[in-house]
């Protein structure tokens, strides 16, 4: 039997598993073998707006992108292996973490959904992490729906149900109002072990919320963790799914994950002392710890595994989102003087360039912020490109100014896990855009961490490949880390780049200058 034959075998007779993420600018969909390859793909590139203030997605973008991005992986199938597909062993949701969504009784979105973007929560997030002595980010649900409760505004009367993108897609999907336990955290604080939202929190929350009929644990979707049934799929939540009406309900559904959990699994990092870095439209590490850390740190997450584990996570809004508008400019440049080139080589070499620069970026200053960085505390962005008139302006410094500035408010977070709280790592795995051009991403990233980063050879196929694997550890008589060494990962290979100590020399000079030049951004947020 050839290896077509047998993947069409796979398909025909439901042993697949399909994981679809929808990330902040594209939805992905997976479909993965029995031996976990991924056998085939589709996708659907969307893009937020921002809305009186609001970045949002509507629930029409949502759906119209799920079925697209499904129709898409139906038709690479189909051209590839001759098949249909009606059933799949398991199917796995993933979405772009936390934010809020708040719906009625009759299951209404009241108020459109705000996504993990939107800083306006700043007051919430303070009083709520004073009030639990735990960090509640800016984007968590929790955050969102306390400042709403804040701002007086009407629609908080009538909520019945909070979720997530990626649980609210579930729900629909299932009819079942639950949530995997990594997203779920991003909602409300969990209890590790326990594996439920913290009942001491909970209390103290309804003290807050005396005023309103409802109780907050009733608003949230039940946790679950890895491995654990979610649900089936409906015939309606089929037909949402792919519109020609080919495929079948009664598939199983894993809990639905957000981005950071996916990421955990697609790079092995569900292990104490493991941890990994996704950079793309954002940038954020999660080390998984050992043991709970000495203080409150109002600048960390304090989120868990998709099995319930303790994980600390340094999060920044902005990374690859302003130099990516930089590479448009640039292809505007080559098309203008006749010229054309493939995005991939764009990347490629002009991100190459930046190994070429000066170690400290020859004295530029570059801030991404295309919306606001909690962990340099802006509520708001504006790009910004600075310099001296002696600084050495040249393409490799300036692409290498643009890498460097995508990590820095990362490195805020990072230092207080490396320098408060002792925290050692052997290396970091990476997975996102940031490293397609894997050696200039790799170099970069162990330049501003101080730490080896590696790549997996899986990496690039990122959280819809991580969901996806989630699916099929449904029912697995074994735990998550044990399945992804023995099952996953045990022949996959890996690249890891150490920086050199001038390399981190050059690093720390332009970080130094980006902390003491912080006082621009707020300048030309309050000017312009």
């Amino acid at each position: 039997m050839t290896k077509v034959e047998k993947i069409k075998n796979q398909i025909k007779n439901g042993k697949t598993c399909l994981g679809i993420e929808l990330g902040s600018t594209r939805i992905k969909a997976i479909l993965i073998d029995e031996e976990m390859h991924s056998i085939a793909s589709g996708s659907y590139n969307w893009e937020n707006r921002l809305e009186k203030g609001v970045w949002t997605y509507s629930l029409e973008d949502v759906w119209k992108g799920l079925s697209s991005c499904y129709a898409s992986i139906k038709e690479d199938i189909k051209k590839n292996y001759s098949i249909i597909p009606k059933f799949y062993r398991a199917i796995g949701i993933s979405g772009m973490m936390h934010g809020y969504m708040a719906f009625d009784k009759n299951q209404k979105l009241l108020v459109p959904f705000r996504t993990w973007r939107n800083t306006m929560t700043k007051e919430a997030s303070e009083k709520l992490t004073n009030l639990f002595s735990f960090p509640v980010a800016q984007r968590w649900s929790i955050a969102h729906l306390y400042q709403a409760m804040l701002n007086k505004e009407p629609h908080v009367k009538d909520i019945c149900y909070l979720n997530t993108l990626a649980g609210y897609v579930h729900w629909k999907l299932t009819d079942d109002f639950v949530l995997g336990i990594g997203d779920a955290s991003g909602m409300f604080p969990i209890d590790s072990q326990e594996r439920m939202y913290n009942r001491n929190y909970i209390e103290k929350f309804d003290l807050l919320s005396r005023e309103y009929k409802w109780k907050i644990e009733n608003l949230l979707p039940r946790p679950l963790k890895a491995g654990e049934l979610a649900g089936r799929l409906t015939f309606e939540g089929a037909r949402l799914i792919d519109r020609e009406g080919d495929l079948e309900a009664g598939i199983s559904l894993c809990p639905a994950e957000g981005d950071a959990g996916t990421g955990m699994v697609a790079t092995n990092s569900v292990k104490p002392k493991s941890g990994n870095v996704s950079a793309g439209t954002s940038v954020f590490a999660m080390i998984v710890l050992e043991k709970k850390l000495k203080k409150l740190y109002s600048k960390l997450d304090m989120v868990t595994t998709p099995e319930g584990w303790p994980v600390a996570m340094a999060h920044a809004n902005n990374c690859t989102g302003e130099y990516d508008q930089w590479m448009s400019l640039f292809r505007e440049v080559i098309e203008v003087t006749g010229g054309s080139i493939s995005n991939e080589k764009l990347y490629d070499c002009l991100l190459e360039t930046a190994l070429k620069g000066d170690n400290d970026c020859g004295g530029l200053l570059n801030y991404p912020y295309l919306s606001g960085e909690h962990l340099t505390n802006f509520t708001e962005g504006r790009p910004l490109l600075v310099r001296k008139a002696n600084s050495n302006l040249n393409l490799a410094n300036f692409m290498q100014a643009q890498l460097f500035s995508s990590l820095c408010a990362l490195r805020v977070g990072l230092d207080i896990l490396f320098n408060e709280e002792g925290v050692k790592l052997d290396f970091l795995t990476g997975q996102g855009g940031f490293f397609k051009t894997k050696e200039v991403g790799l170099k970069m990233m162990a330049s501003a961490t101080h730490t080896p980063c590696r790549i997996l050879s899986s990496a690039g196929e990122g959280g819809a490949w991580g969901i996806a694997i989630l699916a099929s550890f449904l029912n697995q008589n074994t735990d998550l880390g044990t399945y992804l060494d023995t099952k996953v990962f045990k022949a996959s290979k890996s690249s890891l780049i150490e920086a050199s100590s001038e390399n981190i020399k050059g690093f720390e000079k332009f970080y130094t200058r980006y902390k003491e030049g912080l006082p621009i951004e707020k300048a030309a947020i309050e000017n312009l």
